[in-house]
């Protein structure tokens, strides 16, 4: 079975897991090590300060997404599982969620920008990220339906 849940705190090892491994793949512009640098922080601040979300696929996790208010903090998916239609599902799950949604991707990040693109997102800005010196894209959507 497939599903959409709220994140429950048994899941922050498979949570972790999947950030790493699809970080490092991702971000392959930035070393691994400084993502292996930020999981502490991911355990102990971030996740902890998000409303979170799992998709889980026959009892495992395989991906989820985080919101910090309106912003989509993360929304990640483990690599072998990328490509199936589960980001298309998580996002349209955190339209449901806000009224408006804004998000940080790295410029390097094609694909996913691309992704974003087609999700219905705009670029409202570029600017360089503290953590890691990349350009980013700020990007926004109204999730609200115009009549």
């Amino acid at each position: 079975m497939k599903m959409i849940r709220q994140f429950k705190p048994e899941d922050i090892e498979q949570v972790l897991d999947i950030w790493l491994k699809a970080s490092v793949q991702a971000h392959n512009f930035v070393a691994a090590e400084f993502w292996e640098s930020q999981v502490s922080n991911m355990r102990e601040i971030y996740i902890p300060a998000s409303k979170n979300y799992v998709f889980e696929s026959d009892g495992n996790v395989i991906g989820f997404y985080s919101l910090h208010e309106n912003l989509l903090a993360a929304i990640f998916i483990f690599p072998e599982h990328q490509g199936q239609g589960i980001g298309k599902r998580l996002i349209s799950h955190a339209k449901e969620q806000c009224s408006q949604l804004t998000l940080n991707v790295y410029k390097a990040n094609e694909a996913t920008y691309q992704f974003y693109l087609s999700q219905g997102f705009k670029v409202d800005n570029e600017h360089v990220c503290e953590h890691t010196s990349c350009v980013e894209y700020a990007m926004s959507m109204n999730t609200q339906q115009r009549i």
